[in-house]
């Protein structure tokens, strides 16, 4: 039997961060669903690329299409320590027509397939391919290692998730042998686990492959007239039905929380409520997602920043923070934050009250506001005064409001407002706001 470390060096990742995330409304008006912000520091993608350094795989694809710039420096930024010397790299795979001179990408397989050629260039034995818009610790030596021990040429990583939030994900039926015995991307009516009416067995969006076996059936789903050019559409359902697809068990391969071990954490943070709530989970007293692991670090751009500070304001009140997470540059002056996650550069002026608020970086939140259970986009500049998330009507007027009641506040908002209501705006062309790049 073939070690983890020996697999993971005969091991290709291909990371498919191209797609734009729509549920994420406009948060992803400029960057792609990978590239948007998470956790105080990181971008979404950091989770699956420290997860293949963690696991011994350092032989990495990205492959990028929707409004990627954003994506392409974070990546250029903060990793680009990986060493071309020792055959270690993240090759940067835009969407270029190799294929031929009419299509981008037009699925997720077709992505992988107007590669090939690169893929073959490297020479691996296993093709790891990953979604680059999830939150999760996994140690994906683990899951070839099962890989190999069951034999396919196709594995699907799986998880319970409720019924509910199946619908939006590919949910299998497997036997006692872990055998896939059907698939259905995304169903209306999500199938039942045995015994368990409320939970469905989802994929998570990770496959391996033998390789060899893989360019065999993207050349032929390829020529194949009327296909989606999709695993989740095409390639597994057909490869189920041959009987060489097997389930590999997250629980398995799981990086579990130091605290709780019973904890399996993945999330799928793809809607506006999902993502709130995920970055609310990292400011509670315990999060289920273990951050501080040192042994299983999220790495990511480091930019270099000064530490986080909290001061008075001119008139001696004291800055209050519970339960929140604030990153370098941030400067609190004389205001109450609670079970909220600031990212760097953000700048809280004096008498502001702020719950469960998601602050993006490079966001300024003058004198007097109160955000409750608000999402701030990157650079936004709020006038003096304004409350935003205790009446659902105004919110839902000047800004977007989710289903689950999150107001989600972007720069763009900010200027329509300026113009149907610039009595919130006074005294507001004084301040000099630094250029914040839309990115």
């Amino acid at each position: 039997m073939e070690k983890a470390r020996d697999v993971a060096k005969q091991t290709l990742a291909l990371v498919l961060a191209g797609g734009r995330g729509s549920r994420l409304k406009m948060l992803t008006d400029t960057r792609a669903k990978p590239a948007v912000y998470f956790g105080g520091k990181y971008r979404i993608i950091d989770f699956a690329l420290s997860n293949c350094v963690n696991s011994g795989i350092t032989r990495i694809g990205v492959v990028t299409q929707y409004k990627s710039h954003s994506l392409l420096r974070h990546l250029q930024a903060g990793w680009s320590f990986l060493r071309n010397q020792f055959n270690e790299f993240i090759d940067l795979l835009p969407a270029q027509q190799r294929v031929d001179e009419e299509h981008w990408y037009q699925g997720t397989a077709d992505a992988v397939y107007q590669n090939i050629d690169i893929i073959k260039d490297h020479g691996p034995k296993y093709v790891l391919i990953l979604a680059g818009d999830h939150i999760y610790k996994m140690d994906y030596a683990e899951l070839i290692m099962d890989h190999i021990r069951m034999g396919s040429p196709l594995t699907v990583a799986c998880i319970p998730v409720e019924r509910s939030q199946a619908t939006g994900l590919g949910v299998m039926k497997i036997d006692n042998d872990n055998l896939i015995t059907e698939f259905i991307e995304k169903p209306a009516d999500p199938p039942a686990m045995p015994g368990n009416d409320k939970m469905s067995l989802a994929s998570m969006g990770i496959y391996v492959f033998d390789a060899d076996f893989l360019y065999e059936r993207l050349s032929k789903d390829a020529a194949t007239p009327g296909s989606h050019r999709d695993f989740g559409m095409d390639i597994i359902p057909a490869l189920v039905k041959e009987r060489k697809a097997h389930a590999h068990n997250f629980a398995k391969s799981c990086i579990r929380n130091r605290g709780d071990k019973s904890i399996v954490y993945w999330r799928d943070v793809g809607t506006i409520d999902a993502y709130w709530a995920a970055n609310m989970d990292l400011a509670s007293v315990e999060p289920q997602l273990d951050v501080y692991d040192t042994y299983w670090p999220i790495w990511t751009n480091q930019v270099q920043q000064p530490p986080a500070k909290y001061v008075q304001d001119i008139n001696g009140t004291s800055t209050i923070v519970r339960n929140s997470v604030c990153s370098a540059g941030c400067i609190i002056s004389g205001s109450s934050i609670s079970h909220s996650v600031l990212f760097m550069c953000s700048r809280v002026h004096s008498n502001c009250f702020l719950s469960e608020t998601v602050v993006a970086p490079f966001c300024k939140i003058h004198r007097g506001c109160r955000l409750t259970k608000v999402i701030l986009d990157r650079g936004v500049e709020l006038p003096r005064n304004l409350v935003i998330g205790e009446n659902p009507e105004d919110d839902a007027r000047r800004f977007y409001r989710s289903e689950g009641g999150v107001t989600l506040v972007t720069r763009r908002m900010l200027e329509k407002l300026r113009e149907t209501e610039p009595e919130l705006f006074v005294d507001f062309d004084n301040y000099k706001a630094p250029f914040i790049p839309s990115y």
